[in-house]
Parts: structure tokens; sequence; C-alpha cells
């Protein structure tokens, strides 16, 4: 049986992947989660195409404070690339490729959806071809004494150390290519992972002499990338798309993209709003949200030509250096899973959440 077979017909493709304007974008990201393309169609009755809504325009709502209680159409693109009946998929392909995009509906002349074409099946054995830095060097004082014999990205989480289940989850998204940044007890790292032939991967590794910060160790990258470059920290438990994150840096033209994870503080006080010695009005406990550096990122190869040589550099640097010459950087916020191994109580909740998040 061929791989085209085992995949549901394009009627059972199109009901997956098919919401009404009524919907609302609580509704359609739900549909995206679980779909196979990770984007859906918006069609009227009559199943005549709407507008799309991606990964993508759901973060940037997100990040414009658009409810997920909104009616989908409010975020949908309503004017998306279409191919009529007809095209090959080699056509389809190409287009795809030079449009920079993932997904192709495809529709009669009544504007009627007949079918939807994804890029990665158009082209068979796809692997991404972007490499990952996973940055594993950091002491982890704070989770002593279990990091006094293993590094803090080796500590175990759900039966595995934490850092393989990071490199599987970018293996199950078709990356294949990583360094790793070593430091304190790199050699634990180095023995378990080997040459990450047993995972179908090819692993090579960064030896920091000294603790270079958290984008320092790129200058150390033997290679010149030809393709944006994923950097993670290495103590980040996470269910992270990441080719939802390449695809939204790409359509944000950034050169360098963050991921972003809101928080909420709540304060357990009544606070006073004042005009100078004047009560204007009291704001009973209110709940403050605001976004963080998720240490997870996206960085194009020319960034990597103007680092500091061989001395301490962080990522945030990094980012207002770029902002100060005039690049554009972007922020993907994170509607999935995310945890920071950093504490005690980190540890425990993962531990706790694991099985619930990774089946």
């Amino acid at each position: 049986m061929s791989r085209r077979e085992t995949i549901p017909s394009m009627e059972e493709r199109l009901k997956a992947h098919t919401v009404a304007p009524s919907c609302t974008i609580l509704e359609a990201v739900q549909c995206i989660d679980r779909n196979a393309l990770h984007i859906v169609l918006v069609t009227d009755t009559d199943h005549r195409l709407l507008g799309t809504v991606t990964d993508g325009d759901v973060r940037r709502a997100i990040l414009r404070g658009v409810p997920l209680a909104a009616p989908v159409g409010d975020i949908m693109e309503r004017s998306p690339a279409v191919a009529q009946v007809g095209i090959g998929e080699t056509e389809a392909a190409a287009l795809l490729q030079a449009r920079r995009l993932r997904h192709l509906p495809v529709v009669d002349g009544n504007g009627v959806v007949v079918a939807l074409l994804g890029l990665d099946e158009l082209i068979s054995g796809t692997r991404r071809p972007n490499a990952v830095l996973l940055m594993a060097g950091g002491l982890g004082m704070r989770l002593r004494p279990l990091t006094e014999t293993m590094p803090k990205p080796m500590i175990p989480i759900g039966g595995k150390p934490l850092l393989q289940t990071i490199i599987e989850s970018f293996i199950a998204q078709g990356f294949h290519n990583f360094y790793i940044s070593l430091n304190y007890r790199g050699e634990v790292i180095r023995e378990h992972f080997g040459t990450g032939e047993a995972w179908g991967a090819r692993i090579r590794y960064i030896e920091e002499q000294e603790r270079l910060g958290t984008a320092g160790c790129l200058a150390l990258l033997p290679d010149r990338q030809e393709h944006p470059l994923l950097v993670m920290n290495g103590d980040i438990l996470t269910a992270v798309n990441y080719q939802h994150m390449l695809q939204f840096h790409a359509d944000s033209g950034a050169a360098a993209t963050m991921a972003a994870f809101e928080q909420q503080l709540h304060v357990p006080y009544g606070v006073l709003e004042l005009d100078g010695p004047r009560l204007v009005r009291v704001v009973e406990k209110p709940a403050h949200q605001f976004y963080i550096n998720a240490g997870i990122y996206i960085l194009d190869p020319e960034i990597l030509d103007h680092l500091p040589a061989t001395r301490p550099y962080d990522m945030p640097t990094l980012f207002e250096d770029l902002i100060a010459r005039g690049g554009k950087a972007a922020a993907f916020p994170i509607r999935e899973y995310w945890r920071d191994i950093g504490r005690w109580t980190d540890l425990e909740l993962a531990e706790a959440e694991f099985p619930d998040v990774f089946k």
C-alpha cells in the first residue's frame, strides 16, 4: 500500500478541515490542533470558500488581544491563494514553494472547495534543512543536589532525560541536524546521545571552555548556516510546534524571532489609581498580563555575522542589538504547553503534567 493510500479520503479531509463562519476562534484553534494540515477552511453552507485560518493567523490575533470567543471571520484570510480544479501535484508543489506556503485549497469555477493539498505530502520524504542548537551548559544551581552528578537537561522527567524529550520532539517534526552546546557535566550528555545515530539524527557538540551566556556559543558553530537556525534552552519542557514557529518567522519577515509565553501576575490587594493626591478608583485584586522570553529562538543566517568573537553574550542583547541596527525582530506567542524547569516546584509540576501532555 502506498503512503498516499493510507491517508483519509479527500471528502474526509475537507470535513476535518472546514468550519462555518459562525464558529469562534477557539473552535477554529481546536480544529487546527487536531487536523492533519494545521489549517481550517471557512466555507458557507454551499461549501464555497470564504477564507482560511492558519496557526500563524491565530497567534497574530492573540498578540493583538483578539479574544478567542470572537468569530473566526474576524481573523481569517479573506483572499487566500487557491488553485483551480485540474492542477497537477508538481505544479501545486512549485506554486506552494514559490509563495512560501504550506497549504493550497483547490476550488471549482463556483469557488466550491474540492480539495486541500499540503506541501509536505506533495514532496515525499521531506526533512527540514534547518539546524537546531540546544544550549545545555547551565549549572542548574537551584536544583542541587540533583544536578551535582548530572547537567540539568539530563534530569529525568516522564522516565527519560528532559533533553531526550526535546530532541525527540524536534525529530517528530522533521528536524534531524542538531548541535548541543556543552559546559557543565557535558560528558554525561555526550555519552548518552553520541552521534545521534540511535535517533536517526546527526548530533554535533560545541564545547564551551568558559561560560559564554545564552548567545555566545553561536560564535562557535563550525558551519555557515544556509537556513534559519532554531535555538533553544535545554531546560524547557514544551509541546510547541516548531514548524509553525518557522512559518510564523518567514511570514513576519523578521531576521530573528523570540518565542513568548503569556504570564499573569495577580495582585492580592485593592490597587489604588491616583491623580496626584486624588483617589480616582480602587481596582480590587487586578491581574496583569505580560509576555516573557520563552527561551526558543529562530535566527536568520546573517544574524550570526554580527556576533562578538568568543565572549559572553546573551540572547536579549542579541535582539536589542538587532533592533538598534534597524533590523526586524518578532515575537511568537506560545499557546501550547510550556514549562521552564528551573526550580523544584517546576520539576514536580512537569513530572505530574508529563503523562497528559506527552501521551
